[in-house]
């Protein structure tokens, strides 16, 4: 029952944002941002582990759950260092993520031939 409620759950997520971005002029970049802005204001006030207890894996649709992980971070790293949490908090719960999209990403690029649309 979990992995059903995984799918529908964060089928029901990507579909909103497909919407969004079928339905309106916003570009896709401006929407990309949104959906981890809010997932970051879902974990501030703290609604977002509620979801994750209740849902399971299906909130954790990347972009939402990245805003997640940053918003975390952030939160533990000011309990441990202070103000100077704000500004490192993130950049260490994202640094796997991060670093992965990147290599891929590279790697992906080395062995397929991209090619402009005309």
């Amino acid at each position: 029952m979990d992995y059903i409620w995984a799918f529908l759950v964060g089928g029901i997520i990507c579909s909103v944002f497909q919407i969004l971005l079928d339905r309106t002029k916003l570009l896709p970049g401006r929407v990309m941002v949104f959906i981890v802005c809010l997932g970051a204001v879902i974990s501030f006030f703290g609604w977002y582990d509620i979801l994750i207890e209740k849902f399971g894996a299906g909130v954790t649709v990347p972009l939402l759950g990245f805003g997640h992980n940053l918003m975390k971070g952030v939160k533990e790293a000011v309990d441990e260092n202070g103000f100077i949490g704000l500004f490192m908090g993130g950049f260490k719960a994202a640094a796997v993520g991060s670093s992965a999209a990147l290599i891929f990403g590279y790697l992906a690029s080395l062995i397929f031939n991209p090619k402009m649309k005309k």
